[in-house]
């Protein structure tokens, strides 16, 4: 158990960029694993349910299965089973919030009777009107939970709105501040402790995105290799920028044959 090596990988733009992988991060991945790495794959994408990311993973040759922890997956834990909670996002929350044992309510129109908590995620339905149900739920004693505060993802061609943009607005309207489930945040960094269950020699978080995936290697101990693949973020981390998932992979191989005396 002392002996692990632990790679906490962001997927969009580090992994690929939305249905396009980035060149270089399928062989790099498997490169890691065949050298003794374990991969968890860290995303605060909400949309679609981790079966969804484990099968892209697998189908470009990646093993993936239980190594997927998504921000929805956060999320639900801070709802408790039995509670009414209004789904003001994609199949990935309501499938966690379900899984959890909540009574999933939608968020296309106001619902009767109070609800207690409100989780917020990335889906492109959302509206004036899912915005003014989630609100008025809000005003009524419903807590707010956001999947992640990320303003943007990236794409292939261009950056889209995130889910942390959608969750400002409901948060605006609302006059109430929300609690985040996902990176950086405790509940995110509680699902990743738990995950890993014992003792790890080296944990290295890597991501496009110094200000969560930075801090959310901080908060779990890890250090934070950058990668310029993805968000244009540049703030320094650990070990400095990496081109790319490849050149992380390089690195973290190189300095494995060091520490042997290879």
């Amino acid at each position: 158990m002392g002996e692990r090596q632990v790679l906490l990988c962001d997927l969009d733009g580090v992994v690929w960029r939305r249905a396009v992988p980035i060149p270089g991060s399928v062989e790099a991945l498997n490169d890691l694993i065949a050298s003794g790495w374990e991969v968890l794959f860290i995303t605060n994408s909400s949309h679609d349910p981790a079966s969804h990311h484990v099968e892209r993973l697998e189908s470009l040759g990646v093993p993936a299965s239980d190594r997927v922890l998504t921000s929805p997956m956060a999320a639900a834990l801070l709802c408790e089973p039995g509670e009414r909670v209004l789904c003001a996002a994609g199949p990935g929350v309501r499938l966690e919030l379900e899984r959890r044992g909540c009574e999933v309510v939608p968020g296309e129109s106001d619902v009767p009777g109070a609800v207690d908590a409100v989780v917020v995620g990335l889906h492109p339905e959302f509206d004036y009107r899912r915005l003014g149900v989630a609100m008025r739920a809000v005003r009524s004693g419903a807590r707010l939970i956001g999947t992640n505060s990320d303003p943007t993802f990236p794409t292939e061609a261009e950056l889209l709105p995130g889910g942390g943009s959608i969750l400002a607005a409901v948060a605006t309207a609302s006059g109430v501040a929300p609690v985040i489930a996902g990176k950086p945040e405790a509940p995110m960094a509680d699902l990743i402790t738990t995950r890993l269950a014992g003792p790890v020699m080296r944990l290295v978080m890597v991501g496009d995105r110094a200000s969560t995936d930075g801090r959310m290697a901080e908060a779990v101990g890890a250090e934070f290799a950058h990668v310029l693949t993805g968000v244009d973020d540049d703030a320094p981390s650990d070990t400095g920028s990496h081109d790319d998932l490849r050149a992380v992979a390089d690195w973290l191989l190189e300095r494995g044959r060091a520490d042997r005396g290879d």
